[in-house]
């Protein structure tokens, strides 16, 4: 009998350690459980991806919400969080979205939170050495009089297209994105598209092939980019000059430079009510061309993914995130690190 009761103290004992242990656990799974997903678009492009894991890293361990990422084109992800499908959008680049971006904010269906950082170099670049050679590496200028996007047509033959040698080749960006439509446009409404061809290669990390390919062979290049990019972190290039920008006439057929383009962080007008506390650290959420552009070129200069890069940005620019968030939270973000 007095055995038995040994026997039976201990499983007591054992169960009332393993509520305890149970309860502690259960306490913090309640609470993390109670909080919605809050689901982030995904727009393909390695900018959008790393904030959207330096979010998502601070989201899930300072603030214990899951994240979920939802794929799809700008317009198809921008038509989401009208909709509520999608809560966060990390980087939506006004210029490029500022159609349906105000017939959303008219609507009430989506909040400005922050802007994320703004770009003022959007257009058509060439290397520098096109312009202006480059001596220690022996490279003669190739249009030393080549200042503008109008300035392009006298030089079909310089930017040959292989598959087309008829026609000089400038390169846009990805298909799928609104900016590529602005671009396509462009290239008519300057009359381009009579020497020149407008090729998409494919997807961002085709287009950066190429500009490096290029690069590494002192070819010429010409063809859209914008901070932030590894590739404008990296390489010297010159941006072609357009006519100063004009509203009236940048919404009727682009043809003018494009305007400071700030990149908003926007979410869906029910996530103030989903989480507060994640919308207070996103309108405190900001960063530059700059910075984004180092963690890009660390991307792909050591082959890692945005999530890696992001964990990069987070150990690298700590005086810059914690700027964002209270000092527990920020605390928690620094162990889980």
């Amino acid at each position: 009998m007095e055995k038995k009761w040994k026997y039976a103290w201990s499983f007591m004992l054992v169960l009332l350690i393993g509520l305890g242990i149970y309860s502690n656990y259960s306490d913090h799974d309640t609470a993390d459980a109670r909080k919605e997903t809050i689901t982030i678009a995904d727009g393909g492009w390695d900018s959008m991806q790393l904030h959207n894991y330096i979010a998502a890293f601070i989201i899930e361990e300072g603030y214990g919400y899951p994240v979920d990422f939802i794929n799809g084109s700008s317009i198809a992800t921008f038509t989401g969080l009208r909709t509520g499908e999608i809560d966060v959008y990390m980087e939506l680049w006004y210029v490029n979205m500022q159609e349906p971006y105000l017939e959303a904010i008219d609507a009430g269906e989506i909040i400005e939170l922050s802007t994320n950082m703004v770009t003022d170099d959007q257009g058509f670049h060439v290397p520098t050495y096109v312009i202006e050679g480059d001596s220690e590496l022996g490279i003669e200028p190739m249009a030393p009089d080549l200042k503008t996007v109008e300035d392009l047509k006298k030089y079909p033959e310089l930017f040959q297209d292989p598959e087309d040698p008829t026609k000089g080749v400038i390169i846009g960006t990805q298909t799928g994105t609104v900016i590529h439509d602005i671009l396509e446009e462009k290239v008519k409404t300057y009359g381009l598209d009579e020497t020149f061809n407008y090729f998409t290669p494919g997807t961002a990390g085709a287009i950066g092939a190429s500009l490096a390919r290029a690069y590494m062979n002192h070819e010429p290049w010409v063809g859209y980019q914008w901070s932030p990019t590894w590739s404008m972190a990296r390489y010297d290039m010159t941006l072609l000059e357009e006519p100063e920008y004009d509203e009236e006439t940048f919404n009727e057929n682009f043809g003018t430079k494009f305007p400071d383009n700030p990149a908003y962080i926007t979410v869906h007008a029910d996530f103030l009510e989903k989480a507060p506390d994640i919308a207070e650290m996103l309108s405190n959420y900001e960063t530059s061309t700059e910075i984004a552009g180092d963690a890009l070129l660390y991307m792909e200069e050591n082959d890692a993914t945005p999530q890696e890069a992001a964990l990069w940005f987070l150990e690298n620019y700590e005086e810059v995130w914690t700027e964002w968030i209270p000092e527990d939270i920020a605390a928690r973000v620094k162990q889980a690190l």
